[in-house]
């Protein structure tokens, strides 16, 4: 589709048009003409009073297919993150089977073509994701696997996660893991803190995460090579990681963006669309994740999208499943955000710096270049429900409120996504 966009205000601090507001035409899956614009191509949408950014990148994104389809399969899921503004996504490997073979890369990256957001394939470290055999990891590499993770599951097993630090650095492979000791977290299902003891139910402590941290840097500082932790949320996990960085360690880590606004207090009436995993945490912690961002200690933004169906949410707490569907909502997020982070921060953190941690290409904003871009309005008001949700679940605790900030466009080469 050619198309114009009038009057759009430029996010994108290496754009010479950074915070003009410029006119941007798309003719052929570049972009044709950006400034003044007399002659527009196309269709043409006013833009004024919204802002275009790059495309957006989601780090940690689950589907269900294959295996779990009636969750989320590639086009529903690709139709979501289109509508939530994300031109990429890296998907978790979590499915059944588990992603860890050539076939699978293939599987998942075949629709590219014809969807608007690209599917970028998360490989599983060991087999099955279990933590214990390892996987063909440089034939997954060849295969098109852009970094290596047992997705939900961390690498328990300290041997393994040495190994695979060594092994990854042959081809300068990259770890994602998700920090969280199993054997203090068996059997919780929410923040240890007030809420679980008033509920009797058994809590996550905050030393899951930062014990595991803790090993993996410490391996880390033994191995050399490179480590990204996935949804951190707590203080401590800051702490740990800025002192990893000022020594001198090639550590990334990225936060859910739910992490930044919800907090454990909201569980009191028991909604399991509330129980994810990590869990809802303190107002201190989220302040020190605020502030993580800000001193760039945390490098990138995701919406930890977790579809489930609804037999696996519609139970009581203690029986439901983890997670809640994120695609959708990352901007209403990052606009409650927006009066204690600036704007252009938070979209480098969907933008700009998960490109650099996983070596892809980031796109730019000029003249020729392939269209890869997210254009939204931050002062939209909509309600996220059966008609304007995309994805085949609903479990989010967002589902039926009023929210501020919408996607308008997402444009990724010749294919686009147009709000109707």
């Amino acid at each position: 589709m050619n198309i114009t966009f009038r009057s759009a205000i430029v996010l994108d601090p290496r754009s010479k048009h950074h915070n003009k507001q410029v006119d941007i035409s798309i003719k052929n899956g570049h972009i044709y003409q950006i400034g003044k614009i007399n002659k527009p191509v196309g269709k043409e949408i006013n833009a004024n009073g919204m802002f275009v950014s790059l495309g957006w990148f989601d780090m940690s994104c689950l589907f269900g297919d294959p295996g779990y389809e009636y969750k989320e399969d590639r086009t529903s899921g690709c139709q979501t993150a289109a509508s939530g503004g994300f031109t990429g996504v890296a998907l978790l490997p979590n499915t059944n089977p588990v992603i860890e073979n050539k076939n699978d890369i293939a599987y998942l990256k075949a629709l590219n073509k014809s969807h608007v957001t690209s599917i970028y394939p998360l490989a599983a470290v060991t087999k099955h994701a279990l933590g214990e055999d390892l996987t063909e990891m440089i034939d997954l590499h060849h295969a098109g696997a852009i970094a290596f993770t047992d997705g939900v599951n961390p690498v328990w097993n300290s041997d393994i996660l040495l190994k695979t630090l060594l092994y990854l650095q042959k081809f300068d492979g990259l770890l994602i893991n998700r920090p969280e000791d199993k054997m203090l977290t068996q059997f919780a299902t929410m923040n240890e803190g007030v809420q679980s003891t008033l509920s009797g139910m058994k809590g996550m402590p905050n030393i899951s995460e930062e014990i595991m941290i803790a090993r993996d840097l410490r391996i880390l500082e033994y191995t050399g090579g490179k480590i990204h932790f996935s949804n951190i949320s707590t203080a401590e996990a800051v702490k740990l990681i800025k002192k990893a960085k000022q020594e001198g360690l090639k550590v990334t880590c990225d936060v859910a963006a739910h992490q930044l606004t919800l907090e454990e207090g909201l569980i009191d009436d028991f909604d399991t669309n509330l129980k994810v995993n990590p869990p809802l945490r303190t107002r201190k912690d989220i302040n020190a994740l605020i502030k993580g961002l800000e001193d760039d200690t945390i490098d990138a933004i995701v919406s930890a999208h977790r579809p489930q169906d609804e037999e696996s949410k519609k139970a009581e707490f203690d029986q439901a499943e983890f997670g809640q569907t994120g695609l959708q909502t990352v901007l209403p997020i990052l606009i409650q955000l927006s009066n204690k982070l600036s704007l252009e921060k938070m979209i480098e953190k969907l933008t700009i710096s998960p490109c650099k941690i996983l070596g892809l290409e980031v796109p730019e904003i000029k003249k020729g270049a392939q269209a890869n871009l997210t254009v939204f309005d931050p002062k939209a008001k909509w309600v996220l429900d059966e008609y304007t949700n995309h994805s085949k679940s609903v479990n989010s605790w967002y589902f039926g409120k009023e929210l501020t900030g919408r996607v308008v466009a997402t444009v990724n080469g010749e294919n686009t996504y147009i709000l109707s």
